[in-house]
């Protein structure tokens, strides 16, 4: 073969990767939430809890929960943190050039804290309301998501806005 059929089979190689990358994409926006790192679309199944809230202390060792945002309709696994009574999710990344790319739920979330969370088959309609820096829990919450994950989260960081933590209530 010569070197012009090298090339061509190179670029379709190339382009069959790509199509075959983004045709998942679109897929698991379309998905009944997200799977592992993927964020999917709108939760469809599960059972809608009406004005209750996750009972908390009992999930602290649990590693992650669903997240799904109304506007747009995305959801994505994450993980959590809990503190007495109430649950925190911490958004890290924000600062970096791929956090800048990939980390487009915070912001979201920030003009419509309007979310689900889905808990073994449970769905809760919640907010996500974003801390202050000088929140009196952030040192907590930093121990424990350091305690629970592999995780370098800091006071620093928080403060610096490398690391956004958002607190689960109750929608209202």
């Amino acid at each position: 073969m010569n070197d012009m059929n090298y090339f061509k089979w190179l670029v379709i190689f190339i382009l069959v990767t790509c199509l075959s990358f983004f045709g998942f994409l679109f897929y698991m926006s379309m998905h009944d939430g997200p799977i592992e790192i993927f964020s999917g679309g709108a939760f469809k199944s599960g059972t809608p809890m009406s004005n209750v809230a996750p009972d908390w202390p009992s999930l602290k060792d649990k590693q992650t929960i669903q997240v799904q945002s109304i506007k747009p309709e995305r959801s994505r696994t994450t993980w959590f943190a809990v503190i007495d009574e109430r649950a925190f999710v911490p958004s890290g990344y924000m600062n970096t050039k791929i956090g800048k790319i990939w980390k487009q739920w915070p912001k979201h979330t920030e003009q419509d804290p309007r979310s689900k969370i889905r808990i073994d088959g449970r769905i809760y309609d919640t907010q996500l309301l974003r801390l202050t820096a000088d929140d009196p829990l952030i040192p907590a919450i930093v121990d424990e998501l350091n305690r629970k994950y592999p995780s370098n989260a800091s006071v620093e960081d928080i403060a610096a806005n490398g690391t956004w933590i958002f607190e689960v209530t109750t929608q209202r």
